[in-house]
């Protein structure tokens, strides 16, 4: 069992008051008449405080010590405080890879090669139809075993670091005879017509060209390029169009060193009366 502690007696302020009003007047006894100077009346203040603290103090345990909270810095007026961090934002998180299915990855890799015009790489590739990069390797591999094994006549190459189709060589035979037969041939009523306007309104754009002549020339625009007899040559400021213009190519078919030596375009055109004749409504 633990001993009990004594109970102190508690303060009496009028007991306080009166021992100094005792120890005033011994000291005044002590001093004389004039009275305790400030060092016996500290001395006496100390004594009175040690007894306060003997008496409120529980026995056998010291008083604690509170500190005082540390105060905060000073803020000096007019200067601005810097603004709390905001926090980062979370990272969004990645898309989830595809594990496309083999059918629909051969067919989304057979629409990308057939539409490029330089060879692409796997990782390009893996990008675009949102799968992996082991995905889209072993498909490229099963299309180009498939197009050799049933004879197609494309074929697929690994060129450098990227993969294109190409025809096969079985078939360049096939493929040079058409190339030179169409350059052989002669050029169409319309044809003749469109190039003839963009060789004098060069350069022009296409919009441009069906208005002078009534008709789309979308078609004749590709036949002239496939020839070789009119390519683009920048845009139009206003419309943002492709301008069009004729080529060397064209020069040199007519036997012209230049533009310049082209016909006028006057003794050329038909008589007023003519075109009136041809029609009446116009």
């Amino acid at each position: 069992m633990t001993e009990e502690q004594p109970e102190r007696p508690a303060i009496s302020w009028d007991a306080l008051a009166a021992e100094l009003a005792a120890t005033r007047e011994e000291a005044t006894e002590r001093e004389g008449p004039d009275g305790p100077d400030s060092a016996t009346w500290d001395a006496v203040a100390a004594e009175l405080a040690a007894r306060v603290a003997e008496r409120a103090a529980p026995v056998g345990e010291p008083e604690p010590v509170v500190e005082p909270a540390p105060l905060p810095p000073p803020v000096a007026a007019g200067v601005p405080q810097p603004e709390p961090e905001p926090e980062p934002e979370p990272e969004p998180e990645p898309e989830p890879e595809l594990a496309a299915d083999p059918g629909v990855l051969r067919g989304g890799l057979e629409a990308l090669l057939f539409v490029v015009d330089n060879p692409v790489d796997d990782v390009t590739l893996a990008g675009a139809l949102r799968c992996t990069v082991p995905q889209v390797r072993a498909a490229l591999a099963d299309l180009a075993a498939d197009y050799d094994r049933r004879g197609a006549g494309i074929t697929l190459r690994r060129v450098g670091e990227g993969w294109r189709l190409y025809t096969r060589e079985e078939h360049a035979g096939v493929v040079e005879r058409y190339l030179v037969d169409g350059q052989r041939s002669r050029l169409t009523q319309a044809a003749l017509e469109t190039l003839a306007v963009i060789a004098y309104r060069q350069p022009v754009t296409r919009a441009r060209v069906s208005a002078i002549r009534g008709v789309g020339v979308d078609g004749v625009m590709r036949t002239l390029i496939a020839r070789g007899l009119v390519h683009e040559v920048g845009s139009d400021p206003d419309s943002g169009g492709g301008l069009y213009a004729t080529t060397p190519l064209f020069l040199e078919r007519l036997g012209l060193a230049g533009l310049e030596e082209l016909p006028e375009l006057g003794p050329l055109l038909p008589e007023t009366s003519a075109v009136l004749d041809e029609h009446p409504d116009a």
